[in-house]
């Protein structure tokens, strides 16, 4: 989490501006940011990859072009990797120019907590996203394909929400109008969407409801932006430690793929699978991207990913949750977010004092967090199982939303059949 720092004001006549000194801090120019520790990042994400490539390869039999699109996908998006993890140190160079840095507030009273470290690098992940995003048009698209509107448009709705985060970080809007940003930003989507408005009745309440399928209507574009809503402020608010933001992102959008690529070898449906294939193409990017972001967030962190990033990959998945039609599922994926979020709505709503940063206390000497009495699933996480370093915590929140994505699963295998 980051203290952000603000640009000095200009020198007057009257307040001549200091000869530098030999003790000055670093310029940005001079500024190197820590190596990328891509390796290790790549090595602990293979416990999502290979499952997922498992079942896409061997375990279900996908129709030959649909699968060669979906590897198309995935090899733009390792590209697009590669590419992220060298854009990034240049991107760190120029924000740093523009004073946008942050202190680290949990290494307080180090020498690490002395440090600036670039803000807002979340830019650099998002500005690849869409380049990859609309070079697998060329790929995938044609020019009458029915798809392809609804892909401008949930383009449109990413890349309007990731410049509504840039400017979060550059002007420090008040939390009380992010509440509302995701709202314009989902209307490109919401304006263009031309699928079903309807949804399946559970079978247990057929008999008292006297419909198997129910025509929302309006209702259900409504429900679409307030998911939006939800999705971009939760991965915001769950965060305050070195690659949670990040973490969080790569093991929800694991779980995406995974459930993607089981119901389209489930599913006999062209455009049902369809529906899925397109989610997996904005989700392996998003993936792809996010993994460059966390080998420079993870612990100890040598930049920081800002507003930009999790408002951006927060609209993403709701994206591919909503055009993929499994918003069900995505907000099983998100109980921790979803947990989170009713431990703030007391702060959130003004019931409870909310201080400016809802974090835990750092002592130097021991370098362990000590939880608050806020209400985040950070503190709450603190309080419940006693101090740990802010590697272990983050370790032990992403352990529980792999564990939240893993029930999941377990409870639709466990409803199929009964529920729908």
């Amino acid at each position: 989490m980051a203290t952000r720092r603000k640009p000095p004001p200009p020198a007057t006549a009257t307040e001549p501006t200091p000869p530098a000194t030999p003790s000055s801090a670093t310029s940005p120019e001079q500024h190197e940011i820590a190596a990328s520790k891509w390796k290790k990042i790549v090595t602990m994400s293979l416990i999502f990859v290979i499952p997922y490539l498992y079942l896409l390869l061997f375990h279900y039999e996908v129709e030959s072009e649909l699968k060669r699109s979906i590897l198309i996908n995935a090899m733009v998006s390792a590209g697009g990797f590669l590419v992220t993890v060298k854009l990034i140190p240049v991107a760190a160079k120029y924000v740093l120019r523009r004073n946008l840095f942050g202190f680290d507030i949990n290494k307080k009273g180090t020498p690490g907590g002395n440090i600036k470290i670039p803000e807002s690098l979340g830019i650099a992940v998002g500005v690849v996203f869409l380049v990859l995003a609309i070079l697998f048009q060329y790929f995938n698209f044609t020019a009458d394909s029915n798809w392809l509107v609804e892909y401008n448009a949930a383009l449109a709705s990413i890349c309007f929400m990731m410049l509504l985060g840039f400017v979060d970080d550059v002007l420090d809007v008040p939390w009380r109008v992010k509440l509302l940003l995701p709202s314009f930003a989902a209307l490109p989507l919401l304006m263009a969407y031309a699928g079903h408005t309807t949804i399946i009745i559970p079978k247990p309440l057929i008999p008292y409801v006297g419909l198997e399928i129910l025509d929302l209507g309006w209702m259900y574009k409504l429900y679409m932006g307030l998911l939006a809503v939800f999705c971009t402020n939760c991965v915001n608010i769950h965060a305050g430690l070195n690659g949670l933001e990040v973490g969080q992102t790569v093991v929800i959008t694991s779980a995406i793929l995974i459930h993607n690529v089981m119901q389209i070898g489930a599913s006999k449906d062209p455009e049902y699978q369809q529906a899925h294939a397109f989610s997996i193409y904005l989700s392996q990017p998003l993936l792809a991207t996010s993994l460059a972001l966390l080998s420079y967030n993870w612990y100890p962190s040598s930049v920081f990913v800002g507003d930009t990033y999790t408002y951006f990959a927060g609209m993403t998945m709701a994206v591919v949750g909503i055009l993929g039609h499994f918003s069900e599922t995505l907000l099983i994926f998100f109980l921790p977010q979803v947990l989170n979020f009713l431990l703030s709505l007391p702060q959130l709503a003004g019931i409870i004092p909310c201080p400016r940063h809802r974090l835990p206390k750092f002592d130097p000497k021991t370098g362990l967090l000590t939880g608050t009495n806020d209400g985040t699933l950070v503190n709450f996480f603190l309080r419940l199982f006693g101090r740990m370093t802010e590697q272990s915590l983050c370790v032990s929140l992403l352990v529980f939303q792999a564990l939240a994505c893993c029930f999941c699963f377990l409870l639709r295998w466990f409803l199929t059949g009964w529920y729908k």
